[in-house]
This record gives C-alpha cells, structure tokens and sequence, in this order.
C-alpha cells in the first residue's frame, strides 16, 4: 500500500472544514467566484503535495488532475473530504480512489489525447472525467446502475461528452465497441479476465490491480507475441464485483 503523504495529512482536515462550509454556504454575490477560486486552490495543492511530490511527472495528467473538480463526483455528505489524500466511500459499499492512485494509474496508461479507452469500475465517473482530459473517448462500465446512472449524470453536467456509460459485468469488457488503446480496472482482480486482455488493441496497454487481499498494480502490453507485463506498486483496492467466467 502507499504511504500516505505527510505534509498532505497535516493541511487535510483544515481543506475538508473550509471545503464542507463553503459547499454548504447559500449563494451570495461575489461569493461564488470566491468558492470557486478556493476550491481551484485546493485541487492545486493537492496535486502538488500528493501526486507531483510523489513522482507522477506526465504534464498531460498532472493538468487534468488539476482541471477535473473532484467535489462534484461525490456525494453532498463526503464532498469535504474530496481533496483530502484519501479513498472517500460514495455509497452502495464503493469507494473513489486516493487522488494519487487516479494519476498514477492514468500516468501508466501513456495516454497521448487519441486513444479509445475502456474504464472497469465508473463509480462516481471521477475516474473517466480524468481520462476525458487524456484521451479521444472514454467507455466506462459499472456494474452498479444507480452509480452509473449517477456518474453519467455529473459527466453530463459537466460537459464531458466524450464519456460513455454503461451498466454492465465488467469482466466481459464492452466487446461492441473494442478493441481498445487502452483499458483501466479500478478494483482488484486476483487475474487478469481474458476477455479484456482479447479486447485490448495490439501494442495497447491494461492497467490492473492483481492480488487477492493485497495487490500489485501491473501493466499489461499486447504485443506480436504475448502479452508483456511489469508491475507497478503494491496497493489495497476493493474486489471487482461481477462474474469471472473460465474459458472453455
């Protein structure tokens, strides 16, 4: 698991206070610019102290982690905990990743703004509006469909509309629209499904969290002869809901 970040800890709970008052205050004239401008600030600082300072260097990505206003992906209960170096529970027993996690998992995909990708695991839609900043289109399943009834709502909201949503069992991929550049799993598997290794483009990468109780975080590259793969980082995620089905 990742450590957490130290200097990020100690500004968390001041950020969470002044994000919870500000998300609550009525609309008054000027303020509104004001709450804005500080929660710009405060995804600003979480960038630099919980995902620069810990090695993530893609500019591309470290612009959209900044671009993408996390409080508005969670819940009106959890949104003061949205830039706090922290998974935040959304509901249905789910959680949205440690900013860092979004980045660094985004950073292994080496998107560079064409690619089609498959994200497994919507959620709040987070995730993908990162991944809408980096690639051409982004195909996201949740298997849970009031999440995605809700991701495909924020997404919309906030004109992301090169983000597809889907309700569907993750681990059968989305086989209509492969292949894909790319694909993503956002919860843990214990191996890699076949299906979505079959609908990953040749020379395209997976990225995907592998362990049963304690994960690695691998990269999987199709290539001419085999699938490649390296690993990443240990981490701790949620298991992948859904139906692994064997082959044959």
């Amino acid at each position: 698991m990742e450590p957490r970040n130290q200097p990020a800890m100690r500004t968390t709970a001041l950020i969470a206070l002044l994000v919870s008052l500000l998300a609550s205050a009525p609309a008054v004239s000027g303020e509104e610019d004001l709450k804005q401008d500080f929660l710009q600030r405060a995804r600003w600082q979480m960038v630099e102290e919980q995902i620069v300072r810990r090695g993530v260097v893609d500019p591309r990505v470290v612009a959209a982690m900044r671009d993408v206003p996390r409080h508005e992906f969670l819940p009106e209960g959890v949104q003061d905990q949205a830039y706090g170096d922290i998974a935040v529970p959304i509901g249905d027993g789910q959680h949205i990743l440690q900013p860092y996690l979004v980045a660094l998992m985004a950073e292994l995909l080496e998107l560079s703004g064409d690619e089609r990708v498959l994200e497994i695991g919507t959620g709040t839609g987070y995730q993908a509006g990162v991944l809408s900043r980096l690639a051409g289109e982004v195909y996201t399943v949740e298997i849970i469909q009031d999440l995605a009834q809700r991701a495909r709502s924020t997404l919309a909201s906030l004109g992301y509309d090169n983000v597809h949503v889907r309700v569907g069992d993750g681990y059968q991929g989305w086989p209509q629209e492969a292949p894909f550049d790319a694909i993503l799993l956002t919860a843990a598997v214990e191996r890699p499904p076949q299906p979505l290794l079959e609908q990953l483009e040749m020379g395209g990468r997976a990225v995907m969290p592998i362990g049963a109780f304690f994960q690695d975080l691998v990269v999987f590259v199709r290539t001419p002869d085999g699938i490649e793969k390296r690993r990443s980082i240990p981490v701790r995620l949620e298991p992948m809901t859904g139906t692994l089905r064997e082959d044959g």
